[in-house]
């Protein structure tokens, strides 16, 4: 008879596991350099010194991380649900439509504390709204939330080119974007938290965005583990036929999961558009909705989590940047199969290692050693 697979205790499930897929998508990439001739090991010094040794890559690193929080949490969201939102590009795309009509608006009139909220609003909606579509036609029509969320971010980035070449571009302007924002819609920078440790920051876009990523991810653990809607959301995204049993409201579970999905992801577009370059243009996204599908996954669906990888691709993309200066060897698209690497063993890959891991701690669980007992005095 096969040995039972032990269950994992949380820190193995959500600590153990993941830092091993990690461990081993860094050994691979560590061929991938020794491949192009150079020093793994200096490689990997290179990467985090880059990401954390001076006060500008740490604000960087930070910067980033910000996206990603918001997309994993998107992501998320949507997947406690049983729902496998690929929007979160498209619904990030066009809530820069809704930040972007908010800045424009008031920049000039009010100041940015009072601009900030007003944005976080209009960004938050518009990608809910986004996300309403797919879910409709989901919980009304039975399409595939997968086929019309990818869709849809085509859709989504027609329409801001559309209107960043057209509507929203200044007239005396030949860069397809929008005028730059005034001081009203310019979001103050964090950088002086970092420089109280006595790091230096020449110049890095890390924002109070940050913050709000934070307070987000805490209202989606209470969201999720603590209200009743979460409860409902996780229900149905186990069993669909054992909430509808219950009286769980089918279509009203999945356009509330998509629409809070959206919301998140489209509060994402505040850090880049507020943030950083202070004006919406052609695909400011960058990507991000897509990572966020390898954040919540490694993060395993868990706001913790998903902070700490967020701040991993953070440290990627600002490592792997220092990186490509460092070793020319080493392109831009050398980093990419890093990144690659590491959402394929923490994403597609999550679930290789686990059963070995399983069979490690049933080997050693009570019930395991009490079995061997009794085969023992059997003998």
């Amino acid at each position: 008879m096969s040995t039972p697979y032990a269950k994992l205790p949380a820190w193995a499930d959500y600590g153990l596991i993941p830092l091993i897929n990690l461990s081993v998508a860094f050994i691979v990439a560590g061929f991938v350099v020794m491949l192009v001739g150079e020093n793994p090991f200096r490689a990997a010094v290179i990467l985090v010194e880059g990401a954390f040794g001076k006060g500008t890559g740490i604000a960087f690193t930070l910067f980033y991380a910000t996206t990603f929080i918001f997309t994993g949490l998107s992501v998320a969201v949507a997947a406690h649900c049983g729902l496998f939102n690929i929007g979160a590009e498209g619904q990030a795309y066009i809530a820069g439509l809704g930040v972007g009509v908010v800045c424009l608006a008031f920049d000039s009139v009010l100041p940015w504390w009072l601009t900030f909220p007003l944005a976080i609003a209009a960004g938050a909606a518009v990608g809910a709204l986004w996300a309403l579509i797919p879910a409709y036609l989901q919980a009304k029509r039975g399409s595939h939330i997968v086929i019309t969320t990818i869709m849809f971010n085509f859709i989504a980035a027609s329409i801001m080119v559309y209107l960043l070449v057209g509507p929203l571009k200044p007239a005396a302007s030949q860069a397809p974007q929008t005028r730059n924002f005034l001081a009203g819609a310019e979001l103050p920078k964090l950088n002086w938290i970092i420089e109280l440790f006595g790091a230096k920051i020449r110049s890095a876009p890390f924002n109070i965005c940050f913050l709000l990523a934070l307070v987000m991810a805490f209202l989606v653990w209470l969201l999720i583990w603590r209200t009743k809607l979460g409860y409902e959301m996780r229900t149905y995204g186990h069993s669909p036929k054992a909430a509808r049993y219950a009286g769980i409201s089918e279509t009203r579970i999945i356009i509330i999961a998509m629409m809070i999905s959206g919301a998140l992801a489209g509060m994402m577009t505040l850090n880049p558009v507020m943030g950083d370059q202070h004006n919406v243009a052609i695909d400011f996204v960058s990507g991000a909705g897509f990572v966020g599908i390898a954040v919540a996954l490694m993060g395993r669906l868990h706001p913790v989590g998903i902070v700490l990888a967020a701040i991993l691709f953070g440290m990627l993309y600002q490592g792997g940047a220092e990186l490509a200066f460092e070793m020319p060897a080493i392109s831009r698209d050398m980093i990419v199969i890093i990144q690659g690497l590491v959402i394929l063993f923490a994403g597609a890959l999550e679930h290789m290692f686990r059963p070995y891991v399983q069979a490690l701690f049933a080997s050693f669980s009570p019930r395991s050693v009490g079995i061997e007992a009794v085969k023992g005095k059997g003998a």
